[in-house]
């Protein structure tokens, strides 16, 4: 029984005369895997949510970041399977928005921000919707068929699987005894707004995905040594070892900063053409 809709084609229609009639076609079971990584990172992220609102806080936050690993590990796979299609790019763009901006802004504000009423709710919505345009100004730059050079090197602003590590800094704090004072949620508010600002913000920050990267042979045992005792830690102590992790990081701002001003001359991002010859203001204006 033919139907008016066309059949589930991961890649889109490949030709005009694919779109006009349903055409049954198998998809290999490796093109489903990624995918569904994804979805167990949106029911993570969103259980999440749930376990904050039985006040069972570490958990919650848990589940918060392992939807953040399960949504930073799902493009890799498919991109080592070669399962990568074009629904599973919009499924993970849609992820993100859940796992990186409302359920760590929901977690935080209930363990939290309700504390500092309408300001603490205010800052949420400055994060969530931060975290919304930050991931839309990845995915129309990632987009664009010519690529600058430092793109390899550098995010524009901090990107989201950070800002939701960073942003759980004061349920961090929380779990290792501060008490949930007025103060501390007016504080962690303006907190919130800020990591907000940085992720919409043009500041250059190191991606460590540059392929020009190398180790010394005689540092690769004591680096793999350090991974090793890093992750030891943060099983035993965790979320002292997050908050240092989260201390750790925003220290390196500046010198991301700092090694971009160095290049190019200026403090804040401005990407160069195409061709990589000089900076153009309007061209980053397309992507926000």
């Amino acid at each position: 029984m033919e139907t008016p809709f066309p059949p589930f084609d991961p890649h889109g229609p490949e030709k005009e005369e694919d779109a006009r009639g349903p055409r049954l076609r198998e998809i290999p079971l490796r093109m489903m895997i990624p995918n569904i990584i994804t979805i167990l990172a949106i029911c993570a992220g969103l259980t999440g949510v749930r376990l904050a609102f039985e006040n069972r806080y570490e958990l919650a936050v848990g589940m918060v970041l392992v939807a953040a690993f399960l949504d930073g590990i799902d493009g890799r796979i498919a991109r080592l399977m070669k399962a990568t299609s074009k629904f599973g790019a919009q499924m993970d763009s849609l992820a993100d928005i859940v796992n990186f901006g409302v359920a760590p802004a929901l977690v935080l504000y209930v363990f939290l921000l309700d504390h500092a009423r309408s300001i603490g709710w205010i800052a949420a919505l400055i994060y969530v919707i931060a975290a919304g345009l930050r991931l839309a100004r990845f995915n129309v730059m990632d987009e664009r068929q010519h690529k600058a050079s430092w793109q390899s090197e550098y995010f524009v602003g901090v990107p989201a699987p950070a800002g939701a590590l960073l942003v759980l800094l004061p349920v961090y704090l929380g779990f290792l005894g501060m008490v949930p004072t007025r103060g501390f949620a007016y504080a962690s508010a303006a907190y919130t707004a800020m990591i907000g600002l940085l992720l919409v913000s043009r500041l250059p920050v190191w991606s460590g995905k540059s392929g020009g990267s190398r180790v010394r042979r005689d540092l690769v045992l004591p680096l793999m040594l350090a991974v090793v005792l890093y992750v030891a830690l943060l099983m035993s102590y965790t979320w002292e070892v997050l908050v240092v992790t989260v201390i750790a990081y925003l220290c390196t701002l500046p010198f991301g900063a700092h090694s971009w001003k160095k290049k190019y001359g200026t403090l804040t991002v401005v990407p160069v053409d195409t061709h990589g010859e000089h900076p153009r203001e309007d061209d980053f204006d397309r992507g926000l």
